[in-house]
């Protein structure tokens, strides 16, 4: 029952948090929100007991996986295989190198031992596509430094788990055993890469099967397709978690399950077109509402660390440790990208900074507590990756308002938006004039295309719903009129946006947006 409150309780911040944003503080990015709203949280005692216990395993198995699931699902295949060079060369060289100068640069210091030093170092190595959006929130990346650092987030996970068990064996064994950690390292990278696309391949073709099925192919004016989508749903939790039960990495079992649903998505928009579009828009929502949920747990656990005395009692150990692992994986994403993907400076400067690390780093974190590692050990670790965190987080938020190009205001589109939507309401307006209908059934258009300007009161609104109250159902002539009117104005609304799209080329992504919303608008009015 708590575990439910606890989720319940999650859900509902995350979808607070997405409100706040929208309503209220459009200009700066969501997740830094739900960020606050977790660390308020974790001050509250009352509201800190809703939420159970951090687990690292349930954490990865049902935010993480299904997260990088559809990150892989807006990926094309095609990108992965093409830089399927770059992205080894980025997610296990370029991470080992971190991995290693992080480590030396520590144990340096003396304040920890060799072993914990790579410990902490691999915990550091992953970065956060998430956390990535925040920090370039309202800023335009470029498209090069974009796709590396996508596919940096897509595949690293795994070698910052493989380098992670590789550095506690060493802790606890004092030694390394090289030959067992590059076997497990091909073991759990190669199988997570096979499981994933075999097993992506028997949902797929599940999913085809069950859409063409002889039921639904009688049924098709009531075809819901609910059992495509329950599977399309369940398909990151049972790819991740099968895949951890026979030891291969889950990570990187459901991103090449999701590369594969990518290609089934783009050629079967039209076998279905209703299971895919609910099953995008379902996409839409889960995605946002679990990037909330990372972000209110990320602010909770800072608190709940921040709260233990025990571990704040030397903050220079681990502040000097923070420091040395965020300036460490810098200066080396910096200087790779130089030499081996041959970027320029700013470009370069842009990745090195851009690799933000998150709630992954304190998944990973959180497992070294299910080891033989010393309590004093486990904590100072939390301590110094809270601040490699912080750091990855602010400074490329202050630091990237000065070297990268920001989008148009949200101010500027949203006035573009409001003038064109104007003008094809009332191209509609004009046109529905023009038509015999009757009294009663024009206002009901009339009405029904004024709240498409969201300008109608509420007054308005009280009128015409009490009118609803007390009116008959139409006849089946009436309803007829009625659909014949709504598909009259639908087509002068898009064809006034084609004249919009020829005449002002450069507001086309407005253009697009209004067109699907007079498509969803004709589908749910002659649906219902």
């Amino acid at each position: 029952m708590s575990l439910m409150i606890s989720t319940a309780f999650l859900v509902g911040m995350a979808i607070i948090g997405i409100v706040i944003h929208r309503q209220l503080f459009r200009h700066v990015a969501g997740n830094y929100i739900s960020l606050v709203l977790g660390i308020i949280i974790g001050l509250v005692p009352f509201l800190d007991r809703l939420v159970e216990t951090f687990h690292s395993e349930v954490f990865m198995g049902m935010i993480v996986a299904p997260l990088l699931f559809y990150d892989g699902l807006e990926t094309r295949f095609y990108k992965v295989a093409r830089n399927f060079r770059a992205i080894v060369s980025l997610t296990v060289f370029m991470a080992l190198f971190c991995a290693i100068v992080a480590g030396f640069g520590m144990a340096m210091t003396g304040i920890v031992s060799l072993p914990l030093a790579f410990v902490l170092a691999a915990i550091s190595t992953p970065t956060d596509a998430t956390a990535s959006e925040a920090v370039s929130h309202d800023l335009v990346i470029p498209h090069t430094e974009r796709l590396y650092l996508k596919l940096e987030s897509l595949f690293n996970d795994a070698s910052g788990i493989i380098l992670l068990n590789m550095a506690i064996l060493w802790y606890v064994n004092g030694y390394i055993n090289y030959g067992q950690t590059l076997a497990n390292f091909m073991y759990s990278a190669g199988g997570g890469v096979i499981f994933g696309f075999g097993g992506g391949v028997l949902i797929i073709f599940l999913r085809q099967a069950l859409v063409r099925s002889h039921i639904n192919l009688v049924n098709t004016t009531n075809n819901s397709g609910t059992p495509s989508k329950v599977i399309y749903l369940a398909t990151p939790f049972v790819i991740y978690f099968l895949a951890e039960e026979i030891h291969v990495s889950g990570i990187i079992a459901v991103v090449c399950t999701g590369l594969l649903h990518n290609a089934e998505m783009e050629r079967s928009n039209l076998l279905n077109p209703r299971v895919i579009y609910d099953s995008q828009a379902m996409v839409g929502m889960i995605k946002e509402i679990l990037n909330g949920i990372v972000f209110v747990v990320l602010g909770i656990m800072m608190v709940r660390i921040t709260n233990n005395n025990e571990i704040v009692t030397h903050p220079a150990n681990w502040l000097i440790l923070g420091f040395i692992m965020y300036i460490a994986n810098v200066l080396v994403r910096f200087v790779y990208t130089c030499l081996i993907q041959r970027l320029d400076a700013k470009s370069a400067c842009v990745f090195a900074f851009g690799g933000v690390h998150g709630t992954v780093t304190f998944a990973l974190a959180f497992m070294v507590a299910e080891t033989s590692v010393k309590r004093t050990d486990f904590n100072l670790v939390l301590m110094a990756e809270a601040v490699l965190i912080v750091l990855s987080l602010l400074v490329p938020t202050f630091l990237f308002r000065f070297i990268l190009q920001r989008q148009p205001s949200d101010r500027v589109i949203a006035e573009k938006t409001i003038q064109i939507r104007d003008g094809m309401i009332q191209h509609a307006i004009q046109k529905i004039k023009q038509i015999y209908l009757p009294d009663e059934l024009r206002e009901m258009v009339l009405y029904d295309l004024q709240t498409q300007r969201m300008q109608t009161s509420i007054r308005h609104f009280v009128k015409e719903f009490k009118r609803s109250l007390r009116r008959p159902a139409l006849t089946p002539e009436e309803t007829n009129t009625l659909d014949m009117a709504y598909r009259l104005a639908f087509l002068e609304e898009r064809e006034y946006l084609n004249e919009v799209s020829q005449q002002q080329a450069a507001h086309m992504d407005v253009v697009t947006s209004l067109y699907s919303e007079i498509l969803m608008a004709e589908m749910v009015v002659l649906d219902h």
